[in-house]
């Protein structure tokens, strides 16, 4: 169980999209960051074409392949595609530099962005460096605006430990985080100066990071041994951030049982195949968002991750309502594992997809990730080592139409394996579950 104190901390990641700031903890009181105001409207729209960009961070294909795997499986009416556009060691500069020829060509029509981590050059606050990356940040927006493109900028993270393979890098862990903290303050003012969306990762990161040093000692690091590259539990954090800034509303589905009349009924993406005695059956092609299995105290877990930000309450919605229930409690049954709840809490909703850890349809979860993954990684290949390898220097369009064709493969064996799922869940009054 989380101490009092932890669960203050963690507390705080609900007051990330009011407009004013939560109080901080004591020990980040040197931390002044600027409010991000919540977007007035989603930014993301049915049919979408998502160019995910950014440095090394991205190209880990962690984040990114949380974000296409939700938006595939946990959304899949909103037939949004997406392309990973990683490069290790990038800043905002490198990026407008090749953005036309790498991503503009495709034509997003919706782009994240995340850099800043390479781009304050890992030395204490440098207001030229600040400038330079304002400078590219603003060129990076307007040239997604000029494509017609929209564009959510993501702020840089924290760094656990000053990088030892940074030649130039000076100054304790604290300063570097202090001169992170500005440069999300710069990502958001250049956002808002853009009418471009924001993503706040900084916080979420540096709260977490505290919290879970506190809980589980310094050897739990959201940004990742390295200090710099989160494992699995910061990448949770990021993709919380882009998709909450998306716009997504994180309803996965609502089924309704009638105890009464003995009916139920299943909101849209799920079908209600039949309905006896408090056994529904439901043939679903959204799916919720499932972890998999991993230790929920390791930072490289995605379990570990949703305990960092409230993923599940904000985006992972799969609730289960009993209208006019008959006995005090109940035990409800979804795959191999049964939860107990009074008839209370199953009036108001409860969330399976926050309670269950394995549910059923976790398989055909896990199935798309694989998928998403492999497309993700050739898709590093494809731009990396093939369209600026000797391939593109020859012939670049040649190299690009060949590409695609390959990459199509793997658009396609991901569209294969998203497919409906059969699934069960039993709702028995608590007093009958042990006949």
């Amino acid at each position: 169980m989380f101490t009092r104190q932890t669960i203050v901390l963690l507390s705080l990641f609900l007051s990330l999209q009011a407009k004013e700031m939560p109080t901080w903890p004591i020990e980040l009181a040197a931390y002044e960051l600027v409010p991000a105001v919540s977007p007035g409207k989603p930014l993301i729209e049915k049919g979408d074409r998502l160019a995910i960009c950014g440095d090394s961070i991205t190209e880990q294909r962690l984040y990114s392949v949380l974000i296409e795997t939700y938006l595939t499986a946990c959304l899949p009416e909103m037939e949004v595609s997406c392309r990973q556009y990683g490069w290790s060691g990038e800043q905002a500069e490198g990026f407008l530099n090749r953005m036309q020829n790498d991503v503009l060509r495709f034509k997003p029509t919706l782009a994240t962005t995340c850099y800043g981590m390479n781009d304050f050059h890992y030395v204490p606050y440098d207001e030229a460096i600040a400038a330079a990356y304002r400078r590219n940040q603003i060129a990076v927006a307007e040239s997604f605006k000029e494509a017609g493109c929209r564009v959510i900028l993501g702020s840089p993270g924290i760094i656990d430990s000053v990088p030892h393979w940074v030649k130039q890098a000076t100054g304790t862990r604290e300063e570097l985080n202090l001169t992170l903290s500005k440069f999300r303050n710069i990502t958001l003012e250049v956002a808002e100066e853009a009418g471009a969306g924001f993503a706040d990762i900084y916080q979420p990161m540096l709260l977490a990071n505290l919290a879970m040093k506190k809980r589980f000692g310094e050897d739990f690091k959201v940004a990742g041994n390295d200090g710099v590259h989160p494992a699995w539990a910061g990448h949770v954090i990021m993709a919380h951030a882009f998709l909450k800034a998306m716009g997504v509303d994180g309803e996965i589905g609502t089924v309704t049982w009638d105890e009464a009349s003995d009916t139920a009924t299943a909101s849209a993406g799920h079908e209600l195949v039949s309905c006896n005695g408090g056994k529904l059956s439901l043939h679903s092609i959204k799916l919720p968002f499932s972890a998999g299995p991993g230790d929920a105290t390791k930072d490289n877990t995605i379990r570990a991750g949703l305990g960092l930000v409230p993923f599940c309450d904000e985006l992972n919605r799969f609730i289960l309502r009993v209208s006019n229930p008959k006995a005090k409690s109940y035990t409800v049954t979804w795959g191999e594992a049964s939860k107990s709840y009074t008839a209370a809490e199953l009036a108001a909703g409860v969330n399976l997809a926050k309670d269950f850890e394995n549910p059923p349809t976790a398989d055909a979860f896990a199935t798309i990730q694989k998928a998403v993954a492999a497309k993700q990684q050739y898709e590093t290949r494809e731009i990396k080592n093939l369209v600026h390898g000797p391939e593109g220097a020859a012939d670049m369009e040649a190299t690009i139409a060949l590409t695609e064709k390959t990459r199509e493969r793997f658009v396609n064996a991901l569209r294969d394996v998203c497919k409906p799922v059969d699934h069960e869940i039993r709702i028995v009054p608590a007093d009958e579950a042990g006949q």
